[in-house]
C-alpha cells in the first residue's frame, strides 16, 4: 500500500504533465489517505459540530476508517444530507451554510486532497482563491504591480455562484481529465445528497454545499473554464502593440525646447516645460495599442483594460455570454460595472482601486530617482474605503462615541486586551497594502477608547488610570510606538502577554496575507495519528477497541483547582484536546458529569 505522500506526489506529477486520471477511485481504498485527512481537519472547530446525525470527530477510530473503506470497495457509501443553517450577510440577506456529518467531512477531505494534488498545477496564475500560498493579498499585489496604465475596470461578480453550479456541467468538466466513472459517481452523489432544514429534506439541484470541505476545489475546477476563456480568447484578441505611439504634440514641444536651449531663451523654456508636463508623452488613443489584464478570487473577477470604453463594454458582454451559455451562470447586474480608472474607483476584495494621475509629481515618492518625469501617472492605487472605517468602528460606538462592551466586563484583563488586539490586528494587517492605511487611525482610537472604558468599568476606575497601568512602548521599523499590554504570570514559565496596538499605520507594499491552508508537511498533526496507530489506551493500557476522545477546548474540562477525573487531568497535563482511550473508558468519560460541558 502506497503512502499518502507518494499517492499525492504521483497525482501532482500527472497533473503537471497534463495526463488523464484512470482508476482514481481505487485511492479511496487507501487508509493512509484517511489518516492524513483526519490529521488535517480534526482540530477544526466544526469537527465537533453535528450535522444531520449526532456523529462528530469524538469517537474517531481505525475501525471507522475500515468501515468507510469497505463501503467504498462495494460502492455502498452514501453521503448524508447536510444540516443547513442561514448566516447573515452584510446586505441584510442570509447565506445558506451546510454542515455535513463527520464521516462525510472525512471522505470530503480525501476527495479534496486527490483533486487538489492533480488540478493545482493546472490552475491559472491569475486565480488566487482557495489555493495554497495564495490569497487576497497576492491578488491585490498582482493588480497593483502589473496593471499600470489601465483605463477601464470591468468588475465582475457572479450571482449566487456557489449555489448555481450546474451539476451536469461540473461532471462534464471533471470527466475531461478523470476517466473513472466510479469516482465521478461518488462526486455526483456528494453534489446531490440534499440538505435538511428544520428537519425537512430538500433536493440540491445545483451548486456545491457552502461549508463542504471539497467545495472550494470543485469551484476552482468549474471556474477554471472561465480563466481559460479569458486567457486564451479575450486577452489575445484585446491585446496588441508593444507600446503606445509617441504623442505628436508632445514631440513638437520637445523640439521647441531644443531650439529654446540653443537660443538661451530661459523664459520660453519655463513655459515650454510647463506645457510639456501637461501633455502625455504617449498617445492615449493609439488605435494600435490595447492591453487586457485579468484577476480572479473565487467568484469575484476584475479585468483591467487599456482602450476605449466601447471595447470594454464588448468585453463585459462577451464575458456574460460565455458564463451564461457555457457555464450556466449569470453575472450580477448590480455588482458588474465598468469603472473609469482615473475618475472612479473599482471595488475588489474590500479595497478601492484606481489609477493615479498627477502632472505635478515629477519624482518617485521616497525614491532616489531625480529625473524630471511624472512617475506617478498610470500607477495603480489601493485605498481603504471610507465605509470600511465606519462599519468596523460601529460595534464599539454608542451614540457616536466609544463605549464600554458590557458583555466583556466580567472577563480577565488578559482576555479583554487579547480580544480587542486580535480584532484590531486582523483589520489593520488586511489593509496594509493601501496607500491611505493611515485612515485607520480613527478605528484605532475608537477601539482603544472602548477597550480602556471596558477595563475601567471592570475595575471601577478611570480611563486615564487604565491607560497608565497597561501602556507600554515597543520598537518598530518606523520608531517607537505605544501599545497596551496585559499579562498572566505562570510559575516556572514565560508569562503570557496580550497586546493591543503598536502597529505603524504605514503602507507595506509587500504585505502578504494568504488563506489559511495546509501547505507544510504531509502529516501536519502526525503526533495524534501516531498515538492512534500505537493502539493503546492512555488511561488503562488496553489494546482493543481503541477510540479518540475529543473536546472543543481545554477550558471545558473544568475550573482550575477543582477535583477533576483522571482523564481530564491527563488531557490538561499533556495539553491536548484529544485522548486515546478504549471503548469502555470512553463510555465512562461520557458518563461523568464533567463531560456534559463538552457536548
Amino acid at each position: 500500500m502506497q503512502s499518502a505522500a507518494t499517492v499525492l506526489g504521483v497525482l501532482r506529477e500527472r497533473g503537471r504533465r497534463g495526463l488523464p486520471l484512470e482508476e482514481l477511485y481505487r485511492q479511496m481504498f487507501n487508509p493512509q489517505l484517511y489518516l492524513l485527512a483526519y490529521g488535517r481537519i480534526y482540530a477544526n472547530k466544526g469537527s465537533m459540530t453535528p450535522g444531520a446525525t449526532q456523529e462528530t470527530v469524538d469517537g474517531m477510530s481505525l475501525q471507522k476508517i475500515e468501515r468507510i473503506v469497505t463501503e467504498m470497495r462495494h460502492e455502498r457509501y452514501r453521503f448524508r444530507p447536510v444540516r443547513r443553517v442561514h448566516i447573515p450577510k452584510k446586505n441584510g440577506k442570509t447565506r445558506p451554510l451546510g454542515m455535513p456529518t463527520w464521516s462525510d467531512k472525512l471522505v470530503g477531505e480525501v476527495v479534496r486532497l486527490l483533486l487538489e494534488a492533480y488540478y493545482e498545477p493546472t490552475f491559472s496564475d491569475r486565480s488566487h482563491g482557495f489555493r495554497p500560498r495564495r490569497g487576497c493579498h497576492t491578488a491585490l499585489r498582482e493588480v497593483a504591480h502589473t496593471w499600470l496604465g489601465t483605463a477601464w475596470f470591468v468588475e465582475g461578480d457572479i450571482a449566487d455562484c456557489f449555489g448555481s453550479f450546474d451539476h451536469h456541467v461540473m461532471i462534464k468538466i471533471l470527466s475531461e481529465k478523470i476517466h473513472d466513472n466510479r469516482f465521478l459517481r461518488l462526486l455526483r452523489n456528494m453534489l446531490t445528497a440534499g440538505y435538511l432544514e428544520d428537519w425537512r429534506w430538500g433536493a440540491t439541484l445545483s451548486g456545491v454545499p457552502q461549508g463542504g470541505i471539497a467545495s472550494p476545489i470543485l469551484s476552482n475546477v468549474y471556474l477554471h473554464k472561465l480563466d481559460e476563456f479569458v486567457e486564451n480568447v479575450l486577452i489575445p484578441e484585446y491585446t496588441r502593440g508593444e507600446r503606445r505611439a509617441r504623442n505628436p504634440e508632445y514631440r513638437e514641444v520637445e523640439r521647441a525646447i531644443v531650439k529654446a536651449r540653443r537660443k538661451g531663451d530661459r523664459a520660453s523654456l519655463r513655459l515650454l516645460y510647463r506645457r510639456m508636463h501637461s501633455l502625455p508623452s504617449q498617445d492615449p488613443r493609439d488605435p494600435g495599442y490595447r492591453r487586457l489584464r485579468y484577476c480572479r478570487y473565487a467568484d469575484d473577477t476584475l479585468l483591467g483594460f487599456a482602450g476605449p470604453k466601447a471595447e470594454a463594454e464588448e468585453i463585459k458582454r462577451r464575458l456574460a455570454e460565455f458564463l451564461r451559455e457555457d457555464l450556466k451562470l449569470e453575472l450580477s447586474p448590480d455588482k458588474t460595472l465598468i469603472t473609469h480608472a482615473r475618475t472612479q474607483r473599482a471595488k475588489f476584495l474590500g479595497y478601492e482601486i484606481s489609477v493615479a494621475g498627477s502632472d505635478r509629481r515629477t519624482r518617485r515618492p521616497g525614491g532616489t530617482d531625480k529625473r524630471n518625469r511624472r512617475s506617478i501617472n498610470g500607477m495603480i492605487v489601493l485605498r481603504v474605503p471610507a465605509t470600511v472605517v465606519k462599519a468596523k468602528s460601529a460595534p464599539y460606538l454608542s451614540r457616536g462615541k466609544p463605549a464600554c462592551r458590557n458583555s466583556m466586563v466580567n472577563e480577565s484583563d488578559y482576555n479583554i486586551v487579547a480580544r480587542y488586539g486580535a480584532e484590531y490586528r486582523g483589520i489593520v494587517q488586511y489593509y496594509l497594502l493601501a496607500s491611505d492605511v493611515f485612515r485607520l487611525h480613527r478605528l484605532r482610537w475608537v477601539m482603544e477608547t472602548s477597550m480602556l472604558k471596558t477595563l475601567a468599568r471592570k475595575h471601577r476606575s478611570s480611563v486615564t488610570k487604565m491607560a497608565a497601568r497597561h501602556k507600554a512602548k515597543i520598537l518598530t521599523p518606523h520608531g517607537l510606538r505605544t501599545r497596551f499590554e496585559a499579562s498572566i504570570e505562570r510559575a516556572g514559565r514565560k508569562a503570557l502577554v496580550a497586546w493591543f496596538g503598536g502597529i505603524p499605520l504605514k503602507r507595506q507594499k509587500h504585505a502578504v496575507l494568504t488563506d489559511r491552508q495546509h501547505t507544510g508537511p504531509a502529516y501536519p498533526n502526525r503526533q495524534l495519528v501516531t498515538r492512534l496507530l500505537n493502539g493503546k489506551c492512555e488511561l488503562c493500557g488496553r489494546t482493543d477497541d481503541i477510540q479518540v476522545h475529543h473536546v472543543r477546548r481545554l477550558a471545558d474540562l473544568g475550573e482550575p483547582g477543582l477535583p477533576q477525573p483522571a482523564w481530564a487531568q491527563m488531557m490538561a497535563k499533556i495539553r491536548r484536546k484529544a485522548l486515546i482511550v478504549c471503548g469502555d473508558c470512553h463510555d465512562l468519560i461520557h458518563g461523568h458529569p464533567a463531560t456534559l460541558l463538552t457536548q
